[in-house]
């Protein structure tokens, strides 16, 4: 795709008047980094961090069949949520694999938000409209409407709560709130994130996008706020062991290979996938996600391949070097015999093979506040 086709989020001059390093992403041109993967990794960690998301998707479903149509398309159970709280779930194909994984805003029993990967936009769209048919459901996409932001890290309520007077504590995790004034702009704000940390999304309207964000960077600098770009996005939820899709769910791996089993609730009424999973699921998953740690030097980059005994049993999801752990790690997805914690394996990096070890996924503890 040549530049000048690439999409740009209300605030691709804000990135360039903050100095990023701009990168294509899913057909956006987006900030990868503005100080550096490193230093807005652990501004995040350890403080705070603010992001353009304005390329996620957001697919509206309202009409009186609205829950009916979603529960035969998720594989969670909406049922499971009050007005506005969130869900997130896989939306599977009929054989299993994964279209995308989303996050669903309930604001009522007839009115939803599907918030969708930028990269799935178009195609989950389609495979609704597709699977629409029989339900009194409209859908539209209303992306172009928002931007969104996202503050992620300890210090993100400290910084919100001088910017509004609502009081930003009372909003759960996996809650959200309308009409929140944020610098005086009208916003929905929910408590979750992408990273691992407490955090929250702003969606406002497009036309505000930057007014938003001079005022956060304003408020949130003393407080040790930076802007960040993908490169740490991917890190932080890599060590929080948080799927990507194309990475750890695709559409040939299934949720419940991808340890998501429990965002699939196979005891609900029929869904697409329902089937596929749940013969996968009486027969026993042949492989699944898993936790890697290098021995020996060289970072396990997605694609490559893991071996044991010279037996190929499976290939690297996500790796890179954890800013916080100090370890190169990796997810990988490998034959179930070989996922047994301290199985002894090897990655193969440019054909030079790589002492490795099988570890816990669970790299980093999260913490959200619930």
């Amino acid at each position: 795709m040549q530049a000048q086709e690439l999409k740009r989020t209300p605030l691709y001059s804000i990135h360039k008047e903050y100095g990023a390093r701009i990168t294509e992403f899913a057909g956006w041109e987006m900030p990868l980094q503005y100080q550096g993967i490193i230093p807005e990794h652990e501004a995040v960690r350890k403080d705070a961090g603010i992001f353009d998301v304005s390329h996620m998707g957001e697919i509206r479903v309202k009409g009186k069949e609205s829950v009916d149509f979603l529960q035969y398309v998720i594989t969670n159970d909406l049922d499971n949520i009050n007005d506005g709280a969130m869900l997130y779930t896989p939306v599977c194909y009929h054989d299993g694999g994964v279209v995308d994984d989303v996050l669903i805003y309930k604001f009522s029993q007839t009115h939803y938000c599907v918030v969708v990967n930028a990269s799935n936009r178009e195609k989950d769209y389609k495979w609704f409209i597709q699977n629409a048919e029989g339900y009194d459901v409209s859908i539209d996409d209303i992306s172009e409407q928002f931007c969104q932001l996202a503050i992620q890290g300890p210090k993100a309520e400290t910084i919100l709560k001088e910017l509004t007077q609502y009081s930003i504590s009372d909003i759960k995790f996996f809650n959200f709130r309308q009409d929140v004034s944020i610098a005086g702009v009208d916003c929905i704000v929910s408590r979750s994130g992408y990273t691992g940390e407490d955090g929250f999304e702003i969606y406002a309207p497009a036309g505000y996008a930057q007014q938003l964000w001079r005022n956060i960077i304003d408020s949130g600098t003393k407080h040790g706020l930076k802007p960040c770009g993908l490169g740490c996005r991917d890190t932080l939820r890599f060590e929080a062991s948080l799927p990507l899709y194309g990475n750890e769910i695709s559409k040939d791996i299934t949720p419940l290979e991808a340890g998501l089993g429990i965002f699939v609730k196979l005891g609900k009424t029929d869904f697409i996938g329902k089937d596929a999973l749940l013969e996968q699921k009486q027969k026993g998953v042949k492989r699944r996600i898993v936790g890697i740690e290098m021995k020996g030097g060289g970072i396990a980059r997605h694609g490559y391949d893991v071996l044991y005994s010279d037996r190929e049993i499976g290939f690297i999801t996500t790796g890179y070097r954890s800013p916080s752990l100090k370890k190169n790690i990796a997810l990988a997805m490998l034959d179930v015999d070989f996922c047994k914690i301290g199985t002894e394996v090897k990655v193969s990096i440019r054909k030079r093979m790589v002492d490795a070890v099988v570890i816990d996924r669970r790299f980093y503890n999260k913490n959200y506040k619930k």
